[in-house]
């Protein structure tokens, strides 16, 4: 992402981030080498740096040397949203003294977790940036969605992030088995993510959950009614987040989350909590898809053709794991559909991926087509 100049007739003559000690005061927001080796050419400048707290119409606050300061944001591209400034960015922004302060660019992510728009139009909307850690938020006050909990990792794995599902609400499941069971059930739809059931009430796994995620930048993901502010207020050991209450039929809660905000974790590391999410469609999330199913795509390998359709091919492994139960029919049909869907998606703006796919729509209306004519006793 390239930097816009400063104006020197506008430039502020304060003090640079050379009056503040950027080490102690940003490390425990994820300050480190690397970022200062990033941010070393608008160092130079007379640039500051700063991690974005919030984003709110045009503005952000940022976690700067100095604390927390507010700036305008209408220098970084506005018409990508790919590049509009997101929380967890580190970004690099006029000293201290000019009034309006402005982010003048933001340094290179190093991972972003990114949803097609509810639209579901060919766009991305940035929930969240330079995460380690993506934390799955499901309430047990319900019966977990495993196709919405699929979806969620795929686009955790996507990100570049670690997933961890966090069973919440724990203590609505108080007999031991009935839980265990309920642990076992996630854990097979989410191969190499931690499951951690937790109780923000009781405070039952909340140590769990903040070894997992450490002294990183963990996001916090989940629908309305999913106990993800009550437990980023355990987390953080504060009542930082407004809780609002779930409807008992369904588990669904309103919008107590308005904004994507940054909060430090009392024993190092930060937590971006964001408002429930409604929809969480694919975008050109292939990689995570493979991971978040890996054991289909460990059979896909063994089929004796390498562009097996896995439906009635001779020598399909993932069909003959489907007949001998091994793999449970939900979850090749999830598999399809967050394929199908992401492809779709990938299409919208991949012109060879276009044309594949219409050529496999007019593949498949041919095949039908001889099906329903030798039915009919034509040939």
């Amino acid at each position: 992402m390239s930097s816009t100049p400063l104006n020197p007739s506008s430039s502020p003559s304060s003090p640079s981030s050379a009056s503040f000690d950027v080490r102690s005061a940003l490390a425990p927001y994820g300050w480190d080498d690397d970022w200062a080796a990033a941010f070393a050419p608008y160092a130079a400048q007379g640039l500051v740096p700063g991690r974005v707290v919030r984003v709110d119409r045009g503005h952000c606050d940022l976690v700067a040397p100095e604390g927390t300061v507010r700036a305008d944001t209408e220098f970084v591209v506005p018409h990508d949203p790919m590049k509009v400034v997101c929380t967890g960015d580190w970004a690099a922004v006029d000293p201290v003294g000019g009034d309006p302060r402005y982010v003048r660019t933001l340094l290179p992510r190093r991972t972003a977790f990114v949803r097609s728009t509810s639209s579901r139009r060919s766009e991305a909307q940035i929930l969240a940036a330079n995460v380690d850690h993506a934390i799955v938020a499901v309430s047990l006050a319900v019966e977990p969605d495993l196709g919405r909990i699929e979806r969620f990792l795929a686009l955790a794995w996507e990100s570049g992030a670690r997933p961890v599902v966090v069973l919440t609400k724990a203590d609505l499941v108080p007999d031991a088995a009935q839980l265990a069971q309920l642990v076992q059930d996630v854990e097979t739809v989410a191969p190499g993510a931690a499951v951690l059931p937790v109780s923000s009430l009781t405070g039952d796994g909340v140590a769990a959950v903040r070894a997992v995620i450490g002294d990183g930048t963990a996001v916090l993901l989940g629908v309305s009614g999913a106990g993800k502010s009550t437990l980023a207020n355990a987390l953080v050991g504060a009542e930082a987040m407004t809780v609002g209450a779930a409807r008992e039929v369904d588990g669904k809660g309103r919008h107590t989350t308005t904004t994507r905000n940054l909060l430090p974790l009392p024993d190092g590391g930060v937590l971006i909590d964001t408002p429930g999410l409604r929809g969480v469609g694919l975008f050109d999330a292939g990689t995570g898809v493979g991971q978040t199913f890996a054991e289909i795509e460990e059979l896909a390998r063994e089929c004796r053709f390498h562009d097996c359709g896995h439906h009635t091919e001779p020598g399909c492994a993932v069909a003959a794991a489907v007949e001998d139960g091994s793999l449970p029919v939900r979850r090749l049909e999830s598999y399809r559909k967050l394929l199908r869907e992401n492809q779709y998606m990938v299409a919208k703006t991949d012109a060879r991926v276009r044309s594949e796919l219409r050529r496999e729509w007019r593949r498949k209306g041919e095949q039908g087509r001889a099906a329903a004519a030798l039915k009919r006793g034509r040939f």
